[in-house]
């Protein structure tokens, strides 16, 4: 038997034992994913942002604007990854950031970055969710319009996919996937071939603002603006270390599967960026939703490419509404099992698939986005949860070095503290730019941040559960250091 973990001096009475088939109930299928399964989850995750939503920053920044934040945000990312797959050797579990955070920055820091990861990944599907059905109108399919059925259809089916198994379910993401990112070479291909550096800066000037010229249209403040569009090419990658549980010796497959898919969306980015932009002018593309397809076609008759190249943006929509739902069950299932969130979330199936991890936060998405129909600004609130774990995951590597250099690690990250610290002020910065470009998406965040912090400070972190791995991974920290003394 065990017992909960409780807050000294809270003077709360103690919780109820915990019986011993506990965890038993609440285990994932191991050795389910290698390296490359783990890539190609990791390149799921971000593909559709290549297809559409980045040229956004082009109204905000113009091409020279949006090309510096994506610079910038793109080195955030990487400085990320380096430190995350430092973190997820050292501690390989469900948890991700909330399990760093709770071993360098205590039950807060853990249930503060839990959350943010869950806001980011329970509003991204649905808003995602919205985006397919606009793909499915538009490609007049199975007779279809954009609406609450497609909605519907997206959740029960890939709910269902997920369900079934976490092998199955990331061997279908990593099919799709390859189906998204072949397209998007070949659009690179196509388009790069009618590229003309002048349609770069055919933005106008807004000469009222400070710096403005023709490569900053919008002036200084333009690139700052632009920092959440710059992360469209990049959201999501740092879901990876999620599916530790699950992976095939994850000390070596974590940061092998980061590296290499950071240097696939890298990639990606230029090429899509630059053709896209070069193809057919800033100005035409930057408010389009189907921005690759514009820059092919223009107004003009549809064309073969043209319309392979919006097939396959469905794809990639497909990619990263599926993959997204993967992660944000596993950090529910993680921040469930040990008492921060109802237990009874993290339960699984016959099938080692957290059914009630699945099935809740997909009913959420699916109402969310049938009763608001407002894919854009539910980005917005998964970016502003988005950037809140970034900073706090940075955080998370610079305490463990700083307070545990003796800590065996596996692997290092290059450069050290230094590049997480490099992510964590750029990660603050970002989160400061959100208010910039949708300011009620991030009052709306925080008020979900308000709420469930209250649920922790008055209830859960009485009731957290000592054998969770992430509180005992802790809780041996805080025994060593005690015999440190």
């Amino acid at each position: 038997m065990t017992v909960d973990e409780t807050s000294k001096g809270s003077g709360a009475p103690a919780p109820p034992a915990v019986t011993d088939d506990y965890l038993k109930r609440r285990t994932l299928r191991r050795g389910s994913a290698g390296w490359l399964l783990l890539t190609g989850l990791g390149v799921a995750y971000v593909v559709s942002g290549d297809y559409s939503g980045w040229n956004i920053g082009l109204s905000k920044g113009g091409f020279g604007g949006l090309a510096v934040a994506t610079v910038l945000m793109g080195t955030m990312y990487a400085c990320l990854v380096f430190s995350l797959a430092e973190l997820s050797a050292i501690l390989p579990t469900a948890g991700g950031g909330y399990g760093f955070a709770r071993r360098a920055l205590g039950t807060w820091g853990g249930f503060l970055t839990g959350t943010a990861i869950l806001i980011e990944y329970v509003l991204a599907p649905a808003a995602i969710s919205l985006f397919i059905g606009d793909y499915v109108a538009s490609l007049e399919l199975f007779g279809l319009t954009a609406g609450w059925p497609v909605s519907l259809v997206c959740f029960a089916l890939f709910l269902g996919i997920h369900l079934w198994g976490v092998g199955e379910a990331l061997r279908f993401s990593l099919a799709v996937t390859a189906i998204a990112v072949t397209a998007l070479l070949v659009f690179a291909i196509g388009a790069l071939g009618d590229f003309d550096a002048a349609g770069l800066t055919d933005i106008p000037v807004d000469r009222t603002a400070a710096g403005a010229s023709s490569w900053l249209p919008y002036g200084f403040l333009g690139i700052w603006a632009a920092f959440p569009f710059g992360m469209w090419f990049f959201l999501g990658v740092e879901g990876v270390p999620l599916a530790a549980e699950e992976a095939k010796d994850p000390v070596r497959s974590m940061p092998r599967a980061l590296a290499l898919a950071m240097g696939v969306l890298v990639l990606l980015a230029v090429l899509t960026f630059l053709a896209a932009t070069g193809a057919r002018g800033a100005a035409a593309v930057q408010e389009a939703g189907n921005p690759l397809v514009v820059a092919l076609q223009g107004d003009g008759a549809p064309t073969a490419l043209g319309r392979f190249v919006n097939y396959a943006g469905l794809a990639g929509l497909v990619a990263s509404f599926f993959s997204l739902i993967y992660a944000g069950s596993r950090q529910l299932f993680a921040l469930s099992r040990a008492g921060y969130l109802p237990r009874f979330l993290s339960l699984t199936s016959r099938r080692k698939a957290p059914y009630l991890g699945l099935l809740i936060p997909g009913a959420l998405g699916f109402a969310l986005a049938a009763g608001t129909g407002n894919g854009a600004r539910m980005l917005n609130i998964a970016v502003f949860g988005a950037t809140i774990s970034y900073a706090l995951m940075a955080l998370s590597h610079i305490v463990l070095r700083r307070r545990e250099p003796g800590l065996e690690r596996p692997y290092r990250t290059p450069g050290g503290v230094l590049t997480s610290s490099v992510a964590f002020v750029l990660a603050l910065s970002a989160l400061v730019a959100t208010f910039l470009v949708d300011r009620d998406a991030a009052f709306i965040a925080l008020g979900v941040y308000v709420i469930a912090l209250a649920y922790f400070a008055f209830y859960s972190r009485h009731h957290l559960v000592a054998r969770a791995p992430e509180e005992e991974f802790a809780a041996l920290a805080a025994a060593e250091a005690e015999l440190d003394r």
